[in-house]
């Protein structure tokens, strides 16, 4: 092979190598943009650093995510603790006086446990009254109303 053979060869092999070069510089460049957003706008231009930093945000998030987890199921003990399922029954306790202004209210939690208030109006007096409920039962005799807006309670804790 002559001299002139050889300079051409490495020529052409310059001119490819130039070209592959080029085209990884380009493929290299698409790469960027595309992590661009993984990057953000911070100085730190090393994908694994990158991957790292977002790895401990999520890590971050993930305890707590866990930790309010605990706290609402802390929130559920103490809702369901709550007295939050209310009855009301109104009636005439006398048949001589109208206006249905006597009531029994049932005020009680999710396990059933609370209290009945009831309230007896007449001409001249209103008398209030309260009865303990554990688990759906008073010991102290229920009147029908008192049951009533009871049972209406316990319907609404069904909810």
């Amino acid at each position: 092979m002559t001299a002139t053979t050889i300079a051409v060869l490495a020529v052409i092999l310059a001119v490819l190598a130039l070209a592959g070069a080029g085209a990884a510089w380009l493929r290299l460049r698409a790469v960027q943009r595309q992590f661009r957003v993984l990057w953000g706008d911070g100085p730190q231009r090393d994908a694994a650093a990158t991957m790292r930093m977002h790895i401990g945000r999520i890590d971050a998030l993930d305890d707590r995510v866990t930790r309010l987890d605990g706290r609402v199921d802390g929130i559920g003990e103490h809702v369901a603790a709550g007295l939050r399922h209310v009855a009301v029954v109104r009636y005439d306790a006398f048949g001589d006086m109208g206006g249905r202004l006597s009531f029994s209210a049932a005020i009680i939690d999710d396990a059933g446990d609370g209290l009945v208030l009831s309230s007896i109006h007449a001409r001249g007096e209103s008398r209030t009254y309260a009865k303990g409920v554990v688990s759906g039962r008073s010991e102290i005799t229920l009147t029908p109303e008192e049951q009533q807006a009871l049972a209406s309670a316990r319907s609404d804790r069904a909810v």
